[in-house]
């Protein structure tokens, strides 16, 4: 990893919402313990929700004595970025990583996150999050160039230990005194439990990251596995029509955030040229007589189509003073004594349950 003496402090936060996620939490947690480079901490931030609350704390009541897993309740508004927003209030460690509750990680993925950390202008590394389909394989229509309808890492992102302008929320990691320089996850504009699939919430945070910091540097690093769970609904053209429906949406609200020119660059590359590409790989297949090959270029026209409205009308409504987002500096929710961030913020009274 490096030549330092000591190893870096990694406090992990998966947020959580359901019940039903029961095994695929516990999962999540235990290949966070498994870690090659032990982290200081795992935080469970449980969003509004009571009973799994109490099961957390009971199941992990060993845990919580030691301090190597706290339950936590979302301090905010209910939603993913007020969740993990709790999480780096709370967090005792140097760094911050984010884990999905319904992913698992490879052994060595907090080691590969910490060698870029190495360099002092890191402020951010994401890693490769790979789908487990719940049916056990990909379906034929389902493009590559899509896998981040499923949070997943998809076909056209350079290989390798890159520069990004963001890293994906389920998979990443920040330096803690990134959020003291640029806030925290904008509310009202990520996910809500099983509301409509929102996102970009990390693209609008590293963005203005970059703004706070023009020094920083954001990594991806594909070493850092993960494996993500598509759930059967998931694997549904339905699905997939929703989601990248709302993706256009919130990349409406990312480019009224920060402004189209930034919000949008990757996405210029994106739709000019892997998406293209893909269209053409498509056809070849089916040409070719491959099962798929005419579905995924036909799934890639339908994605473009559907992000591009909702992108269209999330921008009409915000003309016209449609949904709004806001941020604000993370608060100090961290035991005495541990390093905090500094800043007053708005999530006081996060809960530990002990």
């Amino acid at each position: 990893m490096s030549d330092r003496t000591a190893p870096l402090r990694f406090s992990v936060v998966i947020c959580v919402y359901t019940e039903e996620r029961w095994r695929d939490i516990l999962a999540a947690v235990d290949s966070v313990r498994k870690q090659s480079l032990a982290p200081l901490e795992t935080l469970l931030v449980v969003d509004h929700n009571a009973r799994l609350l109490a099961r957390l704390a009971e199941q992990y009541a060993d845990e919580l004595l030691t301090g190597e897993v706290r339950v936590l309740a979302n301090a905010g508004p209910r939603g993913l970025s007020s969740g993990r927003n709790t999480g780096i209030a709370a967090a005792r460690g140097e760094f911050v990583a984010f884990l999905d509750d319904d992913a698992v990680a490879e052994r060595d993925w907090l080691h590969h996150f910490a060698a870029a950390y190495d360099d002092p202008r890191v402020m951010a590394v994401g890693g490769r999050t790979l789908p487990a389909w719940a049916s056990g394989r990909r379906p034929v229509w389902f493009p590559e160039e899509f896998d981040w309808v499923v949070g997943c890492t998809y076909r056209g992102l350079p290989p390798g230990r890159v520069r990004v302008r963001n890293v994906l929320g389920g998979n990443a990691s920040f330096r803690r005194s990134a959020f003291a320089a640029a806030g925290g996850f904008a509310t009202g504009i990520g996910r809500d439990g099983d509301r409509r699939p929102l996102g970009c919430e990390e693209t609008e945070l590293c963005i203005r990251l970059a703004e706070a910091l023009p020094e920083a540097v954001l990594l991806i690093d594909d070493r850092a596995v993960i494996h993500h769970t598509v759930p059967p609904v998931r694997e549904r053209f339905g699905y997939f029509r929703t989601r990248t429906y709302a993706e256009g949406l919130s990349k409406a609200l990312v480019a009224r955030s920060v402004g189209a020119q930034k919000g949008l660059e990757s996405e210029r590359r994106y739709t000019t040229r892997v998406l293209p590409a893909g269209v053409v790989r498509g056809l070849k297949d089916a040409l070719r007589g491959r099962a798929g090959g005419a579905g995924r270029a036909g799934a890639i026209l339908t994605g473009v189509t559907l992000a591009a409205g909702g992108y269209a009308l999330g921008t009409l409504r915000a003309r016209r003073g449609g949904p709004r987002f806001s941020w604000g500096p993370i608060a100090d929710l961290t035991p005495a004594g541990s390093p905090a961030v500094p800043g007053p913020g708005s999530a006081e009274g996060a809960e530990a349950v002990a």
